[in-house]
C-alpha cells in the first residue's frame, strides 16, 4: 500500500471537490480541511479492500458525514476550560440574501444540515442518504422538512426574493 500510485492519484484528483464537499457540510474551512483529512486516512487503511468493489470517493464522502455528525455529538458533552477569545473570525460571506441562506444554514443543527448537503449538493435520495447517514428514510425526510422550514423563515417573505426561490427545484421544490 506504501507505493499504491492509484491512492495518490486519487488524492489528487478529488481533494479539491473533497475539501468543497467538507467546506458544505461544515461551514467552515477548518472543520472541512479536518473532515477531509480524517476520511482520506480513514481511506488509506481501507484502501487495499476497497479498490475492487467500492468507489472510494463515496466511501470518502459517506465517512465525512458520518465523521460530521459524530464530531457534533462529542462537541456536545465537551466543557469549555479556556477563555474564549474576544473577537470571533468569520469567512467572507457573500452579501444580502446570500449571505442570510448562508447563516441560517450553519445555524442548522448538524443532522439537518448534513440532509440538506447531501440530498442537494450530493443530489443523494432519500434512500441513499438513510444510509450514508445510518437512520432511517422518515427521518431523513423529517430532517429535511424542518431544515427548510427553517431556512425559509431565516428569509424576508419579499414576494419575488429568495423566499420563493426556497420552494423550486433547488432547496425544498422536490420531495423523494
Amino acid at each position: 500500500m506504501d507505493g499504491d500510485p492509484r491512492y495518490a492519484d486519487f488524492v489528487a484528483e478529488r481533494g479539491d471537490a473533497l475539501l468543497r464537499y467538507g467546506y458544505v457540510l461544515a461551514g467552515n474551512q477548518h472543520d472541512a480541511a479536518d473532515l477531509v483529512q480524517e476520511a482520506l486516512l480513514r481511506l488509506r487503511a481501507a484502501w487495499p479492500r476497497l479498490r475492487a468493489k467500492e468507489s472510494p470517493e463515496s466511501y470518502v464522502r459517506t465517512t465525512m458525514a458520518r465523521l460530521h455528525l459524530s464530531v457534533w455529538r462529542l462537541r456536545r458533552r465537551e466543557l469549555l476550560a479556556w477563555d474564549l477569545p474576544e473577537s470571533v473570525h468569520q469567512d467572507t460571506l457573500p452579501r444580502g440574501d446570500e449571505r442570510t441562506l448562508w447563516l441560517a444554514l450553519a445555524d442548522l443543527p448538524r443532522k439537518q444540515r448534513a440532509v440538506l448537503v447531501l440530498r442537494y449538493y450530493e443530489q443523494l435520495t432519500d434512500a441513499e442518504i438513510a444510509v450514508v447517514l445510518g437512520i432511517s428514510r422518515g427521518t431523513v425526510r423529517s430532517q429535511a422538512s424542518r431544515a427548510l422550514d427553517k431556512l425559509r423563515a431565516a428569509l424576508p417573505a419579499d414576494g419575488e426574493g429568495s423566499r420563493s426561490r426556497l420552494g423550486g427545484p433547488h432547496l425544498g421544490g422536490n420531495v423523494r
